[in-house]
Parts: structure tokens; C-alpha cells; sequence
């Protein structure tokens, strides 16, 4: 695969005003906040690798903006061969008490086992919405792109353009928390999780085997900037919300796109919080009842 074009694109700013286009990169539209000496940029800022050193250090990317609705993507090529015990992650968070998060996070395994691929948000600080798939793809071989998409309706989470779930608004019909007023930011990191990400935690990571590394190329932001310190809060969100509820793409995948989710649901997905009757005691969550 050739060197991928990069573009931002800022709908709005913090007043929600159309900026256009941007050329961007990683090195330009990134900080990482934690442990930097394990991150590497390609000379063009294009490209990086974090690394997992150790079970102490590991790497996060965080984005410079903040933002309320909007999409994210890049290109992830995972850590080959053994990477059991170790956490990729890819999602948007805001920061603070009763934060809202968007999660894609990738569980390492044994060399030839699959990984296990996380999603879960959180909105108002409230979690517990997990669904797993198994990868119907070699996660290691070659790059693959990976967007959440959050807008004032629905968040889609996609891989290849291919939406593997959705989660939709019902904040005001159903009373189902969803994140409409913190502005995120979008992050990456690379951890040590022995206790719990390969196989419930009974297989640990080989630390022989480090570092281990998860290379990206490529950063497509396409957001509503709205930040806490320049104007960010509900008058921001509401006018952020404004330049996507005039879309209508923003509130409905295609007919495509939802039989493609339902195939890679029916074959692929390994977990859904929706049908664990011992976690509810029979009951389930409002939102499991509703359309998708």
C-alpha cells in the first residue's frame, strides 16, 4: 500500500464555524502524553509505532483538538506473533468526572490464535455496553482502518467501511445515557493488561518477545472542534449538533451497510452484552430492545 494522503477535515470551530480543508499528520495533530520515548514517527509524520516495552511502559497518542461529533479513522497494523497480555487501543474520550468514551480496543493472544476485538462506550460515566468479534481478517498483516463515527443519533463503529455495531441516541425517548455535551479527545495506547485481556488473563504476555509494536499510517479527523477552553460547552455541543442533524446520512446507515453489520454480527461477534442473562438476572438493558 502506497503512502495514504492525509486531510483535515474541521467542519466548525469551537463556534462551529466551516474552516475547510487542512493538510495534517500525525506528528502535527498529535501529542503522547505518556511515555514518548516509545513512540517513533515516519520522517513525513504520516506514519508512527508505540511500542510496549515493558509491564510498565507502554504509549498513548492523544489528539491536540478536542471535539463534540465527528469521525475518526486510521490504519492499524497490529502486533504480530505472540502478543497475549498486551492491549491495543483506539477510541475518543473526554476528560473529567462522568466522562463519556468511545472504544475500540484489540486483546491480544497466542501466536495463531485470533485476537479479540473490544468495542464498549461509556456515556455520563456509565459503561458496561460491551460487544467482542473475532477478526475476519489477519489483524497483523498488513494495515486496516478503523473509524469510530459519533454524531447527535448514533455511533457506528467500522472496520474496513465495513459498521460491525451501532448505538443509537435514545437519551430523550428512553432515557439511555449517550454523550452529547463533553467535548473528546481521539487517543491510542498500547498496554500491559496480564490480569485480564488474553484468555481472562491465564495466558500472560512473553516479555521476551518485546517489544511489542502496533504501527499506524495515516490520521483522518473529521470533527466539530470544540474545546473546554475556547467556548466549549453547551453552546458549542448545540452547534456542533446543528451541522450533523442537517445530515441525513448522520442519523441512518444504508441498506448496505446494515446487512453488512448483520453478517459480520452473525458470524463474527463472540460477545453482546445484551444477551448475558446471568449479568441482568434475566432482565436486559432498555437500549438491547430497541432498533438499531
Amino acid at each position: 500500500m502506497g503512502r495514504l494522503s492525509l486531510l483535515l477535515v474541521v467542519f466548525a470551530t469551537a463556534a462551529a464555524a466551516a474552516v475547510g480543508l487542512a493538510g495534517a499528520s500525525f506528528r502535527d495533530e498529535c501529542d503522547i502524553p505518556w511515555e514518548p520515548q516509545n513512540a517513533r514517527f515516519t520522517d513525513d509524520g504520516n506514519g508512527l509505532s508505540l511500542s510496549l516495552v515493558s509491564n510498565y511502559s507502554g504509549c498513548m497518542l492523544r489528539t491536540k483538538k478536542q471535539f463534540i461529533f465527528g469521525s475518526v479513522s486510521t490504519l492499524i497494523q497490529l502486533v504480530p506473533g505472540n502478543s497475549a497480555g498486551t492491549v491495543t487501543t483506539y477510541y475518543t474520550s473526554s476528560v473529567g468526572d462522568n466522562h463519556d468514551e468511545i472504544d475500540f480496543e484489540f486483546l491480544g493472544n497466542e501466536t495463531g490464535q485470533p485476537y479479540t476485538i473490544h468495542t464498549n462506550i461509556y456515556a455520563n460515566g456509565v459503561g458496561d455496553k460491551e460487544m467482542q468479534f473475532k477478526p475476519w481478517f489477519n489483524p497483523t498483516d498488513g494495515y486496516h482502518n478503523y473509524t469510530v463515527s459519533w454524531t447527535p443519533c448514533m455511533i457506528v463503529w467500522y472496520i474496513d467501511g465495513t459498521p460491525i455495531r451501532v448505538f443509537r441516541n435514545y437519551e430523550k425517548s428512553n432515557g439511555v445515557a449517550f454523550p452529547t455535551k463533553r467535548p473528546m479527545y481521539g487517543y491510542s495506547s498500547i498496554w500491559a493488561a496480564e490480569d485480564w485481556a488474553t484468555q481472562g488473563g491465564r495466558v500472560k504476555a512473553d516479555w521476551s518477545k518485546a517489544p511489542f509494536v502496533a504501527n499506524y499510517r495515516g490520521l483522518n479527523i473529521n470533527v466539530c472542534e470544540c474545546s473546554t477552553t475556547s467556548g466549549g460547552g453547551n453552546s458549542c455541543a448545540a452547534k456542533c449538533a446543528s451541522t450533523y442533524n442537517s445530515k441525513s446520512s448522520a442519523c441512518q446507515l444504508s441498506d448496505s451497510e446494515l446487512a453488512r453489520m448483520r453478517k459480520v454480527q452473525d458470524e463474527y461477534r463472540i460477545y453482546n452484552y445484551c444477551v448475558d442473562p446471568k449479568r441482568y438476572n434475566g432482565s436486559v438493558p432498555v437500549e438491547c430492545s430497541l432498533p438499531q
